[in-house]
């Protein structure tokens, strides 16, 4: 199936999976006038202790997929397979024991942590609720997990507003690890940090990745972020994978369109070559997902758009190395 890991076992993998959100009109006598197809067919694969980066214009669906893999939002169609199993299908039970094995951090820490809790408090309730430890062990694994994204134990007892904005991903990083996962969805972790301490929390989950043989599947819309830490790129666009591939061949060659326009807004630190180089803009908004166009989804807004592109909505075609994209022009524009 196009999408997946052509070799090896994987972990996680999502069969055509939609998640699509019913619009309803009238009060009394409410009826379905149409959906907003959030996530309208996507087929992944996650190895065990790969990075998979996803990245996308803002309301491509990157954050509705993430909590579809958790089923925080119920699938509409498709499955989401942890191990073999389908979650899709999955009771309470069920679910909470895949739990163990899942887990997220979230764009904002401060949102994500209970204000009312200390940081003991937070680490703590996974390890008690899952049955991870007793109580008298539970001061030990908050210090461990605390020494584990680098902070002093002695601040566990401590409230979120009392940490910097690092420090809080650090603390919503180290309670995505309580319950030692097999993967992880980053939601645009660092998006709402300093520079500096991007840099420091992308080298922690890099740091972590290789110490716990965690797969990770990290979600933003900075390429260079994505290129830093990813071994495989994934490009949504309109609620589909338009491009997917090894990090350095879809970022340095990349071959769909709306690939190429995003590589091109990644600045260059050399002021010298910034100014030499041609910026792609893409020309108008993205499509509704209420009323996405036929066939390619991006034609609207593509420089190469021809005929055949408004007839069928091309699939992922393989184009060397691991390498695929979803254009029908891929022999032209290589």
């Amino acid at each position: 199936m196009s999408g997946l890991p052509q070799t090896g076992d994987y972990l996680l993998e999502l069969r055509n999976v939609k998640t699509h959100f019913p619009l309803y009109k009238g009060f009394l006598l409410r009826r379905q006038i149409g959906a907003v197809r959030a996530v309208d067919g996507v087929s992944l694969g996650v190895r065990e202790g790969e990075v998979l980066g996803l990245v996308g214009e803002s309301g491509c669906g990157k954050s509705t997929l993430a909590r579809t893999i958790l089923q925080l939002v119920p699938t509409t169609g498709g499955a989401v397979l942890l191990r073999g199993r389908n979650l899709s299908e999955a009771t309470v039970a069920e679910m909470r024991a895949c739990r163990r094995d899942l887990q997220m951090i979230f764009q904002d820490p401060y949102a994500s942590l209970n204000p009312r809790m200390t940081v003991h408090a937070c680490l703590a309730e996974p390890l008690l609720v899952h049955g991870i430890c007793g109580p008298k062990e539970v001061d030990a694994q908050v210090a461990e997990l605390m020494g584990l994204v680098g902070l002093a134990p002695q601040f566990a007892r401590k409230y979120p507003h009392e940490f910097s904005g690092g420090q809080r991903q650090r603390i919503a990083i180290a309670r995505a690890l309580a319950l030692r996962p097999r993967i992880v969805i980053a939601d645009e972790p660092v998006s709402a940090l300093d520079v500096s301490i991007q840099a420091q929390i992308l080298n922690l989950l890099s740091q972590l990745c290789s110490r716990m043989n965690l797969a990770l599947v990290f979600i933003a819309h900075d390429l260079s972020v994505v290129r830093h830490i990813s071994d495989r790129v994934a490009v949504m666009y309109l609620g589909k994978i338009v491009e997917l591939g090894p990090a350095e061949e879809v970022i340095d060659r990349p071959r769909h369109p709306y690939t190429r326009a995003l590589v091109s807004a990644i600045p260059v630190p050399n002021p010298a070559i910034e100014r030499s180089r041609q910026r792609i803009v893409l020309a108008g908004d993205p499509p509704s997902p209420i009323n996405p166009p036929p066939g390619c989804a991006f034609h609207p807004r593509c420089a190469y758009a021809q005929d055949r592109c408004r007839m069928a909505a091309p699939a992922l075609t393989p184009c060397g190395d691991g390498h695929e994209a979803a254009c029908v022009r891929l022999d032209e524009l290589a």
